[in-house]
């Protein structure tokens, strides 16, 4: 009896920072010229790579987008997120309070702006899926779905 072949879900997998300063506030920079989202808020974050793990590809996208240096031993996980956005991604969320350098705008291009907030005054206009993480960062969960 032959078994009919099912194809595997294929999730994309991203990594998004909760750089946190001293008084608890997160950074976020707002989008420009990307064709998604543009003057929306959002932390810096980026798509997991081949042969990559998720605290690997926060510590490269930290120095990528924002210029700032991690240890891995500072990375905190808070969240996972398994949204239906473009067949499926799991967005991983980690807060790190302890880092070397100074935040600066290293993606001009994609980028208009680095500000700091805190998380009970989040700017008005944010990528929807990643208000929503934060709000359930908040309440202490570590796992929601997004648009099932």
């Amino acid at each position: 009896m032959a078994v009919a072949s099912v194809e595997r879900h294929k999730l994309i997998g991203d990594v998004h920072l909760l750089l946190t300063d001293e008084q608890g506030r997160i950074l976020f920079g707002r989008r420009a010229n990307t064709g998604f989202a543009d003057g929306a808020y959002h932390p810096p974050s980026g798509h997991l790579e081949a042969d990559e793990s998720v605290v690997d590809a926060l510590v490269r996208e930290a120095a990528e987008e924002i210029g700032v240096e991690i240890a891995p031993g500072d990375v905190e996980f808070v969240h996972v997120m398994h949204n239906s956005s473009s067949g499926g991604r799991v967005a991983f969320f980690f807060r790190v309070a302890r880092w070397q350098g100074v935040p600066d705008n290293r993606e001009p291009d994609k980028c208009d702006s680095l500000e700091w907030f805190a998380v009970d005054a989040l700017p008005d206009e944010m990528i929807p899926y990643c208000r929503e993480a934060l709000d359930r960062i908040a309440s202490g969960d570590t796992i929601s779905l997004y648009g099932w």
